[in-house]
């Protein structure tokens, strides 16, 4: 058994869901496909399908040796180029983690063009609110917005988020509109609760600090309910102007506060030591900081 070999055709498997279809992509038996993962678990020492279930199911060893068989024949087809051009390429795939909102908004408009400059790459872009365990998840590069805790990881800069307070023109026809952050307190404010001490608004004025204590009949873990909340006229919020960037321009939402200016977020890409010597993973972030 040529075990890249095994590797591919379980990755294939994986993917198309479906022994018969590699097979038919193979001009092969399906016979010979499960003779192939057979021969692989049995070098492996265990079993990587759950072939007591009607649907095509990894165990927890297939999930992992799943992820990690991607890594390598990654690192293979890699290797492969920068033997034949005699420099290390930016090719095979890159798994990027990111906010929901900022990666829907920011980073999914911007991938087209970095596939373009490196059309041997490719991109795996995972969206969440919480923050993925790189190692665990084997991300090469993640995104987050606000302050990045000791994970034992590289964070880079990549700038600031700047933010605004918003609401709705129904909202503040009703409620009316707050002129200084101390009228805050007499409004329904959402709150964003991913960020740290989420109920105190900061902002600046010409060097003076300003704080409130906010209070909302809404808390949410999610920036883009918290969008859809505001458009609706049920609060004001705290947010970064990428997601009320457009709402602005049609008049669905009106910027507070001209004159005080909350705390910006900054926004950082963090990767383990080992990825910071990846072309891969630096040619990205180097081109988040052109872009953002």
């Amino acid at each position: 058994m040529d075990l890249l070999d095994a590797m591919q055709v379980f990755v294939r498997v994986v993917e198309r869901g479906s022994f018969s279809a590699v097979a038919r992509e193979l001009n092969l038996g399906q016979p010979a496909v499960s003779k192939q993962i057979r021969a692989l678990e049995q070098h492996l020492g265990g079993a990587l399908f759950a072939r007591s279930t009607r649907h095509l199911a990894l165990t927890d060893q297939g999930q992992r040796f799943y992820a990690e068989s991607k890594d390598i024949l990654a690192s293979v087809d890699a290797a492969r180029l920068s033997f034949a051009s005699g420099q290390e390429q930016i090719a095979g795939l890159l798994r990027v983690a990111a906010p929901v909102s900022f990666g829907r908004l920011c980073i999914a408009p911007l991938v087209g063009e970095f596939l373009a400059r490196h059309p041997q790459l490719r991109i795996d872009l995972r969206l969440s609110d919480q923050n993925e365990d790189v190692l665990k998840e084997n991300i090469d590069l993640a995104i987050r917005i606000g302050a990045v805790k000791n994970e034992g990881l590289v964070a880079v800069s990549l700038g600031d988020s700047p933010r605004r307070v918003y609401a709705s023109p129904a909202y503040l026809q009703q409620h009316g509109t707050p002129l200084a952050p101390a009228d805050l307190a007499g409004h329904n404010c959402l709150a964003f609760t991913l960020l740290e001490h989420y109920d105190v608004w900061r902002f600046d004025q010409d060097g003076r600090q300003h704080s409130v204590t906010i209070k909302g009949n809404v808390t949410c873990n999610s920036s883009e309910a918290i969008r859809e909340m505001v458009l609706s006229g049920l609060g004001v919020s705290l947010s970064p102007q990428w997601l009320f960037a457009a709402d602005v321009r049609q008049g669905t939402v009106c910027p507070l506060l001209a004159d005080y200016q909350p705390l910006a977020l900054p926004i950082s890409a963090v990767f383990s030591q080992d990825r910071r010597r990846s072309v891969r993973t630096r040619a990205f972030v180097d081109f988040l900081r052109e872009r953002l």
